[in-house]
């Protein structure tokens, strides 16, 4: 999947794409964590996939169609936070441990309707499906 340039850019056709709408940063810390992995686990794609967004999702949060630095690294939700073995759920990038002051920001360039009224997390939600919605499109 995701291999280096001679430059050490990633190749843009094999990124998800996602990631192909993202920064620079987004595109290197994936496809290095990902190649890494690749040899970790011998050659176990699905498992160097959730090893590379595990790492990116520490120093990017989703938004819309693509990947934008946090303002802090660190884990973005329950599940990051307990590692491999948790059963807690994912955000599906969503930086669900962010202010909610940050989650009506973005829920706001994502122009969901009804954000003011929303708690915390159904704010998490509304962001996942239009991120999802912003994807598919």
């Amino acid at each position: 999947m995701p291999k280096t340039t001679k430059g050490g850019r990633p190749k843009q056709s094999e990124l998800p794409s996602t990631l192909q709408h993202s920064d620079d940063k987004a595109q290197r810390t994936f496809t290095k964590t990902y190649d890494s992995a690749i040899e970790e686990y011998d050659g176990d794609e699905r498992r160097a996939h959730q090893v590379a967004y595990a790492a990116l999702k520490h120093t990017h949060e989703r938004v819309g169609d693509g990947w934008e630095p946090k303002e802090e690294n660190g884990p973005s939700d329950a599940r990051a936070e307990g590692g491999r073995d948790s059963d807690q759920p994912t955000a599906g990038g969503v930086n669900a441990n962010a202010t909610k002051k940050h989650l009506l920001d973005v829920a706001r360039r994502l122009e969901i309707s009804g954000r003011s009224k929303m708690t915390k997390d159904e704010l998490v939600q509304a962001i996942q499906k239009a991120n999802e919605r912003a994807r598919r499109s």
